[in-house]
């Protein structure tokens, strides 16, 4: 699946502005604390309407500002892993898994559900709270419910952010386990190189914020 992104926004007093095309299985993103990253990600899924912009994904336009085109965020096929998680704290493990898929509609995929509670070894929580959940297991369960929407492409940001290392280590190999085993096209934040290299060649890095003054190139 490719990827063709160009689009320029506004946020406070800083600008965003980036450009980039690539049919890369996997997409890095990085840069300093406020370039930006969070809002791109939030511009592909539909949360954000960018100033200007072209939108492209596998061939399919989910915004192009010139031809007035914006496709609404339920229908755009991302699935979002929200660096903060953003499960339900009024559902239990599984009713949070059930959210993904009845989001998933009528839209048929390969997504094995078994596998992928196997796959990040959920199997043993589905019963408990997410406020009784590690951070490890929180981000596990958030993995899964993104994958069992059943999205055309999937948007991580920053995944393991303050985790302790065994446990990054364990999120970032099951990403890893995922990607090769689903073909689900990703686009990955993150601030750490060694993250971006286990993970792809393909980095695209943005630039220290400009100031409100300065106009985006």
């Amino acid at each position: 699946m490719s990827f063709e992104i160009e689009l320029s926004h506004q946020l406070g007093d800083c600008a965003l502005s980036v450009d980039f095309a690539s049919d890369a299985a996997c997409i890095a993103i990085t840069g300093p604390s406020g370039a930006g990253k969070t809002t791109l990600l939030n511009c592909i899924a539909g949360l954000i309407t960018p100033d200007r912009g072209r939108i492209v994904i596998g061939g399919r336009i989910l915004h192009d500002s010139a031809r007035q085109i914006s496709v609404p965020v339920e229908q755009r096929g991302a699935g979002y892993v929200f660096q903060d998680a953003r499960l339900f704290p009024h559902l239990k493990v599984a009713a949070n898994l059930a959210y993904g898929d009845r989001r998933r509609g009528q839209q048929q995929g390969t997504i094995d559900r078994d596998g992928i509670i196997e796959t990040l070894g959920i199997s043993g929580i589905m019963d408990r709270w997410p406020a009784n959940l590690s951070g490890g297991e929180i981000r596990r369960v958030a993995i899964a419910r993104a994958l069992l929407a059943h999205p055309q492409f999937l948007l991580l940001d920053e995944p393991i952010a303050s985790l302790d290392p065994a446990r990054s280590e364990e999120i970032l190999t099951m990403i890893e386990q995922l990607g090769r085993a689903l073909a689900i096209p990703m686009i990955y934040v993150s601030h750490q190189p060694q993250e971006t290299a286990r993970l792809t060649d393909t980095v695209i890095t943005l630039a220290t914020p400009l100031p409100q003054s300065t106009s985006p190139r």
